[in-house]
């Protein structure tokens, strides 16, 4: 074969990618089984303890990201040493982002209604990474032509106007299509040309005087709320476990 990696399974560069996301995903999912035993008093797992300090798994995570970020910049991106690197990268991103929550609040929120967001920020990433293993540039490059990729006016242009989309989707409250919308431009777009959400920054500048179009907003949202968060909060619950009810200590 001449070389440890088959180009035949997989395309070249993309090995230690794919690690690195079978890792995150791997560790975010054995994590939330044994924090869900400890939760319920099973089994021989337990929290981790330096005197009176729970030591929460986000610092473990902090510090395998680093190594392994670190490591792979060493090894510079083939070999074997790159692929471990890509593991360990993995591992430390899946324990910091079942912890986002904790890090956004400043505050042990990780069974609270607070702590989907550890959910969401992991199935986010999860998704992202897919999207560029299976060929996804961001902002669109992959759209372009070899003559267009040449071109570096036209690759500039490209990219500022997909980012532009991109800000108008943020800008209306559409956090996630925004995300998803720099990988695959026409999320972006279609994101950019809808309504915008109630609060956000674009419905106060620009629906302020509008009450029409104010009061579709708040239509639209109210009815895309109702149809989406129990299917939402199913899937959340069933990866991360159900918070505890409000005023739980």
């Amino acid at each position: 074969m001449g070389h440890w990696l088959d180009r035949n399974i997989i395309e070249p560069g993309k090995l230690p990618l794919l690690l690195a996301l079978g890792a995150f995903v791997l560790t975010f999912l054995i994590t939330r089984v044994i924090t869900r035993l400890i939760r319920a008093g099973k089994g021989p797992f337990g929290n981790v303890t330096a005197g009176s300090v729970h030591i929460h798994h986000v610092v473990p995570g902090v510090i395998l990201t680093v190594i392994g970020g670190f490591g792979s910049v060493a090894s510079g991106g083939d070999g074997p040493g790159s692929a471990f690197a890509a593991v360990l990268f993995g591992i430390g991103a899946g324990l910091v982002l079942d912890e986002f929550a904790l890090i956004l609040h400043l505050d042990d929120v990780y069974w609270t209604e607070a702590g989907r967001k550890s959910v969401e920020a992991v199935v986010l990433t999860a998704a992202l990474v897919g999207l560029l293993l299976a060929g996804f540039a961001p902002f669109g490059v992959n759209d372009l032509s070899r003559e267009e990729l040449q071109n570096r006016a036209g690759v500039a242009a490209s990219v500022g106007v997909n980012f532009l989309f991109a800000l108008i989707a943020l800008s209306k409250g559409k956090g996630r299509v925004a995300v998803f919308g720099v990988i695959i431009p026409v999320v972006a777009v279609v994101g950019s040309l809808r309504l915008a959400r109630p609060g956000s920054l674009w419905a106060r500048r620009f629906y302020r005087r509008r009450p029409r179009a104010r009061a579709r907003a708040f239509l639209r949202a109210y009815r895309h709320d109702r149809r989406w968060s129990g299917p939402r909060r199913t899937v959340e619950n069933w990866l991360g476990g159900k918070p505890d009810p409000a005023g739980r200590p």
